[in-house]
Protein backbone atom coordinates (compact mmCIF):
# COMPACT_ATOMS: atom_id res chain seq x y z
CA UNK A 1 0.00 0.00 0.00
CA UNK A 2 1.75 3.17 0.72
CA UNK A 3 3.46 5.68 3.61
CA UNK A 4 1.86 8.97 3.77
CA UNK A 5 3.46 12.25 4.95
CA UNK A 6 2.48 15.57 6.04
CA UNK A 7 4.45 18.64 6.40
CA UNK A 8 3.87 21.94 7.82
CA UNK A 9 -0.05 21.99 5.69
CA UNK A 10 -2.06 25.02 6.81
CA UNK A 11 -5.25 25.28 5.21
CA UNK A 12 -7.29 28.56 5.01
CA UNK A 13 -10.89 29.44 4.40
CA UNK A 14 -10.87 33.49 3.54
CA UNK A 15 -9.37 34.72 7.03
CA UNK A 16 -9.67 31.71 9.22
CA UNK A 17 -7.50 29.20 9.24
CA UNK A 18 -8.92 25.91 10.08
CA UNK A 19 -5.46 23.59 9.42
CA UNK A 20 -2.41 25.34 11.57
CA UNK A 21 1.02 23.56 10.32
CA UNK A 22 -0.30 20.01 10.29
CA UNK A 23 3.09 17.44 10.73
CA UNK A 24 1.68 13.87 10.54
CA UNK A 25 3.27 10.29 9.32
CA UNK A 26 0.89 8.04 8.32
CA UNK A 27 2.74 4.32 7.79
CA UNK A 28 1.86 1.54 5.44
CA UNK A 29 -0.71 -0.62 6.14
CA UNK A 30 -1.94 1.50 9.22
CA UNK A 31 -5.40 2.46 10.15
CA UNK A 32 -5.31 6.14 11.64
CA UNK A 33 -8.30 7.85 12.84
CA UNK A 34 -8.61 11.30 12.77
CA UNK A 35 -10.85 12.43 15.95
CA UNK A 36 -12.28 15.23 17.55
CA UNK A 37 -15.38 17.96 17.74
CA UNK A 38 -17.21 19.34 15.26
CA UNK A 39 -15.81 22.25 13.81
CA UNK A 40 -11.74 21.06 14.49
CA UNK A 41 -10.75 20.23 10.82
CA UNK A 42 -10.73 16.64 10.82
CA UNK A 43 -13.23 16.29 7.68
CA UNK A 44 -11.18 19.45 6.29
CA UNK A 45 -7.67 17.43 6.26
CA UNK A 46 -8.86 14.50 5.05
CA UNK A 47 -10.24 16.07 2.23
CA UNK A 48 -6.99 18.06 1.62
CA UNK A 49 -5.30 14.57 1.28
CA UNK A 50 -7.88 13.33 -0.51
CA UNK A 51 -7.28 16.63 -3.14
CA UNK A 52 -10.89 17.84 -2.66
CA UNK A 53 -9.21 21.27 -0.65
CA UNK A 54 -6.61 22.99 -2.02
CA UNK A 55 -3.92 23.70 0.51
CA UNK A 56 -2.33 26.97 1.09
CA UNK A 57 0.85 25.44 2.75
CA UNK A 58 2.84 22.51 3.89
CA UNK A 59 3.45 19.36 1.33
CA UNK A 60 1.59 16.05 0.96
CA UNK A 61 3.53 12.89 0.28
CA UNK A 62 2.47 9.34 -0.82
CA UNK A 63 5.56 7.00 -0.68
CA UNK A 64 8.19 9.91 -1.09
CA UNK A 65 5.82 11.30 -4.43
CA UNK A 66 4.68 15.10 -3.86
CA UNK A 67 0.79 14.90 -4.35
CA UNK A 68 -0.07 18.54 -4.01
CA UNK A 69 -0.59 19.39 -7.17
CA UNK A 70 -2.01 16.12 -8.66
CA UNK A 71 -5.96 16.06 -9.03
CA UNK A 72 -8.19 13.77 -7.25
CA UNK A 73 -8.33 11.48 -9.81
CA UNK A 74 -4.19 11.14 -10.45
CA UNK A 75 -3.42 10.75 -6.52
CA UNK A 76 -4.37 6.88 -6.22
CA UNK A 77 -7.15 7.14 -3.48
CA UNK A 78 -10.18 5.92 -2.60
CA UNK A 79 -12.55 8.19 -0.89
CA UNK A 80 -16.19 6.85 1.02
CA UNK A 81 -18.46 9.30 1.95
CA UNK A 82 -21.04 9.73 4.74
CA UNK A 83 -23.87 10.16 2.13
CA UNK A 84 -22.97 6.66 0.18
CA UNK A 85 -23.14 8.83 -2.73
CA UNK A 86 -24.16 6.07 -4.92
CA UNK A 87 -26.13 6.56 -8.43
CA UNK A 88 -29.84 5.97 -8.02
CA UNK A 89 -30.32 4.46 -11.62
CA UNK A 90 -27.80 1.70 -11.61
CA UNK A 91 -27.60 -1.50 -9.84
CA UNK A 92 -25.00 -2.26 -7.32
CA UNK A 93 -22.91 -4.62 -9.93
CA UNK A 94 -22.74 -0.98 -11.66
CA UNK A 95 -21.81 0.85 -9.65
CA UNK A 96 -19.16 -1.05 -8.47
CA UNK A 97 -17.51 -1.35 -11.65
CA UNK A 98 -18.58 2.63 -13.21
CA UNK A 99 -15.13 3.94 -11.53
CA UNK A 100 -13.18 1.14 -13.37
CA UNK A 101 -15.01 1.13 -16.63
CA UNK A 102 -14.12 4.80 -17.21
CA UNK A 103 -10.52 4.01 -16.31
CA UNK A 104 -10.89 1.98 -19.57
CA UNK A 105 -10.14 -1.68 -17.30
CA UNK A 106 -10.93 -4.80 -19.43
CA UNK A 107 -14.02 -6.14 -18.73
CA UNK A 108 -12.70 -9.77 -17.18
CA UNK A 109 -10.97 -7.94 -14.74
CA UNK A 110 -13.90 -5.67 -14.26
CA UNK A 111 -15.74 -8.26 -13.14
CA UNK A 112 -13.19 -10.13 -11.03
CA UNK A 113 -12.90 -7.38 -8.43
CA UNK A 114 -16.71 -7.38 -8.29
CA UNK A 115 -16.83 -10.16 -7.39
CA UNK A 116 -13.85 -10.57 -5.15
CA UNK A 117 -15.43 -7.08 -2.96
CA UNK A 118 -18.79 -8.78 -3.42
CA UNK A 119 -17.50 -11.59 -1.16
CA UNK A 120 -15.52 -9.39 0.83
CA UNK A 121 -18.48 -7.48 1.96
CA UNK A 122 -21.02 -10.40 1.50
CA UNK A 123 -23.41 -8.47 -1.46
CA UNK A 124 -23.29 -11.68 -3.68
CA UNK A 125 -27.27 -11.61 -3.20
CA UNK A 126 -27.52 -8.12 -4.05
CA UNK A 127 -25.16 -7.28 -7.40
CA UNK A 128 -28.61 -6.83 -9.10
CA UNK A 129 -30.79 -4.31 -6.67
CA UNK A 130 -30.87 -0.89 -7.34
CA UNK A 131 -30.08 1.17 -4.08
CA UNK A 132 -33.42 1.79 -3.20
CA UNK A 133 -33.71 -2.04 -2.71
CA UNK A 134 -31.07 -1.95 0.17
CA UNK A 135 -30.95 -0.83 3.48
CA UNK A 136 -28.73 1.62 4.85
CA UNK A 137 -25.97 -0.77 5.77
CA UNK A 138 -26.19 -2.57 2.70
CA UNK A 139 -25.77 0.64 1.05
CA UNK A 140 -23.02 1.67 2.71
CA UNK A 141 -20.75 -2.33 2.02
CA UNK A 142 -21.54 -1.02 -1.88
CA UNK A 143 -19.89 2.11 -1.19
CA UNK A 144 -16.98 0.75 0.87
CA UNK A 145 -17.01 -2.21 -2.37
CA UNK A 146 -16.80 0.44 -4.74
CA UNK A 147 -13.47 1.56 -2.78
CA UNK A 148 -12.09 -2.16 -2.79
CA UNK A 149 -12.21 -2.39 -6.84
CA UNK A 150 -10.11 0.20 -7.55
CA UNK A 151 -7.44 -1.22 -5.25
CA UNK A 152 -6.15 2.40 -4.16
CA UNK A 153 -2.76 3.24 -2.58
CA UNK A 154 -5.06 4.67 0.60
CA UNK A 155 -8.59 4.18 1.40
CA UNK A 156 -10.44 7.39 3.01
CA UNK A 157 -13.24 7.82 4.86
CA UNK A 158 -14.99 10.47 6.02
CA UNK A 159 -17.79 9.45 9.06
CA UNK A 160 -19.10 6.48 6.82
CA UNK A 161 -20.76 5.27 9.93
CA UNK A 162 -22.85 8.28 11.07
CA UNK A 163 -25.80 7.45 8.94
CA UNK A 164 -26.90 3.90 10.79
CA UNK A 165 -28.50 2.84 13.40
CA UNK A 166 -26.57 1.88 16.68
CA UNK A 167 -26.65 -1.99 15.78
CA UNK A 168 -25.61 -1.65 12.10
CA UNK A 169 -22.97 0.83 13.40
CA UNK A 170 -21.56 -2.04 15.52
CA UNK A 171 -21.79 -4.37 13.03
CA UNK A 172 -20.68 -2.35 10.34
CA UNK A 173 -17.72 -1.23 12.54
CA UNK A 174 -16.45 -5.04 12.73
CA UNK A 175 -16.73 -5.59 9.46
CA UNK A 176 -14.11 -2.78 8.44
CA UNK A 177 -11.86 -3.73 11.33
CA UNK A 178 -12.12 -7.28 9.25
CA UNK A 179 -11.57 -5.38 6.44
CA UNK A 180 -8.07 -3.81 7.29
CA UNK A 181 -6.97 -7.57 8.48
CA UNK A 182 -8.37 -9.09 5.02
CA UNK A 183 -6.72 -6.12 2.41
CA UNK A 184 -3.57 -5.01 4.98
CA UNK A 185 -4.20 -1.80 3.45
CA UNK A 186 -3.60 1.86 4.49
CA UNK A 187 -6.37 3.81 5.85
CA UNK A 188 -7.31 6.93 6.98
CA UNK A 189 -10.85 7.23 9.37
CA UNK A 190 -12.76 10.71 9.99
CA UNK A 191 -15.13 10.06 12.86
CA UNK A 192 -16.62 11.99 15.76
CA UNK A 193 -16.98 8.83 17.93
CA UNK A 194 -14.45 7.71 19.79
CA UNK A 195 -15.79 4.22 20.11
CA UNK A 196 -15.28 3.75 16.70
CA UNK A 197 -11.45 5.72 16.79
CA UNK A 198 -10.84 3.27 19.89
CA UNK A 199 -11.79 0.49 18.37
CA UNK A 200 -10.52 0.13 14.68
CA UNK A 201 -7.78 2.73 14.57
CA UNK A 202 -3.82 1.37 15.42
CA UNK A 203 -3.20 5.09 15.64
CA UNK A 204 -5.63 7.92 16.67
CA UNK A 205 -5.25 11.77 15.74
CA UNK A 206 -7.01 13.81 18.10
CA UNK A 207 -7.25 17.30 16.66
CA UNK A 208 -8.51 20.59 18.33
CA UNK A 209 -9.15 23.68 16.88
CA UNK A 210 -7.51 22.73 13.31
CA UNK A 211 -4.01 21.39 15.37
CA UNK A 212 -2.86 18.28 16.74
CA UNK A 213 -3.51 17.83 20.21
CA UNK A 214 -2.27 14.30 20.65
CA UNK A 215 -1.02 11.15 18.46
CA UNK A 216 -1.11 7.77 19.50
CA UNK A 217 -2.22 4.22 20.05
CA UNK A 218 -5.89 4.28 21.31
CA UNK A 219 -4.79 3.46 24.97
CA UNK A 220 -1.72 5.72 25.35
CA UNK A 221 -4.61 8.62 24.66
CA UNK A 222 -6.99 6.56 27.38
CA UNK A 223 -4.36 6.20 29.96
CA UNK A 224 -1.70 9.00 29.88
CA UNK A 225 -3.82 12.21 27.83
CA UNK A 226 -1.64 15.12 26.78
CA UNK A 227 -3.36 18.04 28.28
CA UNK A 228 -7.20 19.06 29.38
CA UNK A 229 -8.57 18.83 25.62
CA UNK A 230 -7.60 15.39 25.53
CA UNK A 231 -8.19 13.97 28.72
CA UNK A 232 -11.89 15.72 28.90
CA UNK A 233 -12.53 14.30 25.17
CA UNK A 234 -10.98 10.50 25.24
CA UNK A 235 -13.57 8.61 27.66
CA UNK A 236 -17.30 8.30 27.83
CA UNK A 237 -17.94 9.30 30.85
CA UNK A 238 -15.58 11.68 30.49
CA UNK A 239 -12.99 12.06 32.67
CA UNK A 240 -13.57 13.88 36.26
CA UNK A 241 -11.25 17.56 36.37
CA UNK A 242 -11.13 19.01 39.90
CA UNK A 243 -9.18 22.11 41.10
CA UNK A 244 -5.97 21.05 42.58
CA UNK A 245 -6.64 21.89 45.98
CA UNK A 246 -9.83 19.76 45.78
CA UNK A 247 -7.77 16.83 47.07
CA UNK A 248 -5.10 16.33 49.80
CA UNK A 249 -2.46 14.32 50.79
CA UNK A 250 -1.13 11.33 48.95
CA UNK A 251 -3.27 12.62 45.59
CA UNK A 252 -1.63 15.97 45.98
CA UNK A 253 0.66 16.63 42.79
CA UNK A 254 3.24 19.52 43.18
CA UNK A 255 2.93 22.06 40.44
CA UNK A 256 -0.70 20.59 39.27
CA UNK A 257 -3.23 23.05 38.28
CA UNK A 258 -6.14 20.47 37.66
CA UNK A 259 -6.71 17.19 38.63
CA UNK A 260 -8.28 13.96 36.44
CA UNK A 261 -10.16 10.93 37.76
CA UNK A 262 -11.76 8.72 35.70
CA UNK A 263 -15.45 7.66 36.64
CA UNK A 264 -14.48 3.79 37.31
CA UNK A 265 -11.75 4.93 39.48
CA UNK A 266 -14.17 6.54 41.67
CA UNK A 267 -15.27 4.30 45.00
CA UNK A 268 -18.74 4.99 46.63
CA UNK A 269 -18.26 3.94 50.24
CA UNK A 270 -19.32 5.89 53.86
CA UNK A 271 -15.79 7.15 54.14
CA UNK A 272 -13.30 8.38 51.55
CA UNK A 273 -11.49 10.77 50.85
CA UNK A 274 -13.96 13.36 49.50
CA UNK A 275 -17.34 13.71 50.66
CA UNK A 276 -20.46 14.15 47.77
CA UNK A 277 -23.47 14.54 47.47
CA UNK A 278 -25.99 12.19 44.53
CA UNK A 279 -27.74 13.78 42.36
CA UNK A 280 -29.22 11.61 40.24
CA UNK A 281 -28.15 7.99 39.09
CA UNK A 282 -28.20 6.23 35.34
CA UNK A 283 -29.03 3.26 35.26
CA UNK A 284 -27.50 1.59 31.99
CA UNK A 285 -27.84 -2.64 33.36
CA UNK A 286 -24.38 -3.99 33.86
CA UNK A 287 -23.69 -0.17 34.62
CA UNK A 288 -25.11 2.38 36.63
CA UNK A 289 -23.85 6.47 36.41
CA UNK A 290 -23.78 7.91 39.56
CA UNK A 291 -23.66 12.04 39.12
CA UNK A 292 -22.17 13.96 42.39
CA UNK A 293 -21.76 17.15 43.58
CA UNK A 294 -18.77 18.08 46.02
CA UNK A 295 -19.09 20.98 48.95
CA UNK A 296 -17.43 23.15 46.48
CA UNK A 297 -19.69 22.44 43.88
CA UNK A 298 -17.36 20.69 41.44
CA UNK A 299 -19.53 18.20 39.60
CA UNK A 300 -18.48 14.30 39.77
CA UNK A 301 -19.60 11.43 37.98
CA UNK A 302 -18.59 7.89 38.99
CA UNK A 303 -18.76 4.63 37.26
CA UNK A 304 -20.59 1.30 39.76
CA UNK A 305 -21.76 -2.12 39.34
CA UNK A 306 -25.53 -1.89 37.98
CA UNK A 307 -26.87 -3.84 41.32
CA UNK A 308 -26.22 -0.61 43.45
CA UNK A 309 -28.50 0.88 45.18
CA UNK A 310 -27.56 4.75 45.56
CA UNK A 311 -30.52 7.27 46.41
CA UNK A 312 -30.62 10.85 45.03
CA UNK A 313 -29.79 13.64 47.76
CA UNK A 314 -27.91 10.88 49.45
CA UNK A 315 -23.91 12.28 50.97
CA UNK A 316 -21.32 9.51 50.04
CA UNK A 317 -17.91 9.18 50.34
CA UNK A 318 -15.48 8.72 47.42
CA UNK A 319 -12.27 7.36 47.72
CA UNK A 320 -9.41 6.27 44.64
CA UNK A 321 -6.32 4.98 44.28
CA UNK A 322 -3.96 7.87 43.87
CA UNK A 323 -1.63 5.96 41.07
CA UNK A 324 -4.81 7.15 38.49
CA UNK A 325 -5.08 10.48 39.45
CA UNK A 326 -3.62 12.92 36.42
CA UNK A 327 -2.36 15.80 37.15
CA UNK A 328 -2.44 18.42 34.65
CA UNK A 329 -0.21 21.82 34.98
CA UNK A 330 -1.25 25.98 34.73
CA UNK A 331 -0.83 25.67 30.85
CA UNK A 332 -2.81 23.10 30.96
CA UNK A 333 -0.36 20.39 30.02
CA UNK A 334 -0.26 16.41 31.51
CA UNK A 335 2.45 16.34 34.42
CA UNK A 336 4.38 13.01 34.49
CA UNK A 337 2.91 10.09 36.22
CA UNK A 338 4.44 6.50 36.81
CA UNK A 339 1.65 3.98 35.46
CA UNK A 340 0.30 1.14 37.27
CA UNK A 341 1.91 -1.88 36.73
CA UNK A 342 -1.53 -3.34 35.01
CA UNK A 343 -1.96 -0.53 32.84
CA UNK A 344 1.77 -0.90 31.10
CA UNK A 345 0.64 -4.94 30.77
CA UNK A 346 -2.30 -3.52 29.14
CA UNK A 347 -0.25 -1.18 26.73
CA UNK A 348 2.47 -3.59 25.83
CA UNK A 349 -0.30 -6.19 24.72
CA UNK A 350 -2.15 -3.54 22.48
Amino acid sequence: MAHLSIQHLRKTFGPVEVLKDINLEIADREFVCFLGPSGCGKSTLLRCIAGLEEVQGGELRIDGQRINELPPAERDLAMVFQSYALYPHMSVRKNLAFGLSLRGRPKGEIEARILEAARMLQLEELLERKPRQLSGGQRQRVAIGRAIVRQPRIFLFDEPLSNLDAALRENTRMELARLHQSLQATMVYVTHDQVEAMTLATKVVVLNQGRIAQVGRPLELYHSPADLFVAGFIGSPRMNLLPAEALTGAAARPGAKTLGIRPEHLRLGDTGALRAQVLMMERLGAQSLVHLRLANGSALTASVEGARAVRNGEQVGLDFPCEHVHAFGVDGRALPRVLSEAVQDALALA
